[in-house]
């Protein structure tokens, strides 16, 4: 177990891409990094929280991003790389990974909101040269077993989608023991309709 105390200085490095498609695959919704980095920091102070962002994403969802700067959290954007044979790439990792190595001897703890396994070495490299310890949010679902194994403290956004995906609504569990009549087949389905209703 680590130790979190609020003078410690904390440094939030986003990898936006991993955590948005991975709510997006997993449940549907979108993130709500505002709350995601607010429970991470757990009361420390923050240096500084950034999101590394692809441009392609930025231009759709603008209006999300402006508001996580509201929120304190930078975005660094960069362009989608289209290749002459159709392929494309867009990754912030190295990026990200030498912001994190830059900043870390101001820092007290790392916190990574990412479930790529490619950040294990940065992972140790912190550990090791910097002394530090890095911490990892993500959806457990689809993160690494490595990365998750590495850090030094886990959290496991699964646990409360309710809270880190923006209008989420968690389904209720019916009684197992009870066999569904034909009645209670009918008000689950009116509780499906419900909830897909906006806000």
């Amino acid at each position: 177990m680590i130790i979190k105390h609020k003078e410690q200085r904390v440094g939030v490095f986003i990898d936006t891409q991993n955590l948005y498609h991975s709510a997006k695959n997993l449940y549907g919704h979108k993130v709500n990094f505002a709350e995601i980095v607010k429970d991470a920091l757990a009361g420390r102070k923050l240096i500084r929280a950034m999101a590394y962002v692809i441009a392609s994403v930025a231009e759709t969802e603008q209006g999300f991003f402006e508001a996580l700067n509201k929120n304190g959290i930078e975005t660094k954007i960069k362009d989608l790389q289209v290749f002459a044979g159709g392929s494309k790439k867009g990754d912030w990792d190295v990026g990200l990974a030498v912001d994190a190595i830059t900043m870390a001897p101001k820092l007290d703890a790392v916190i990574i909101i990412s479930g790529d396994g490619d950040f294990v070495p940065l992972v140790k490299y912190l550990q090791i040269h910097s002394g530090i310890q890095v911490e990892v949010a993500s959806f457990a679902q689809s993160s690494s077993a490595k990365l998750i194994e590495e850090c030094d403290d886990f959290m496991d956004l699964s646990k409360n989608p309710e809270k880190y995906l923006i209008g989420f609504r968690p389904r209720k569990n019916k009684k197992k023991n009870k066999k569904p009549n034909q009645s209670q087949n009918k008000n689950e389905g009116n509780v499906t309709i419900s909830r897909v209703k906006p806000e």
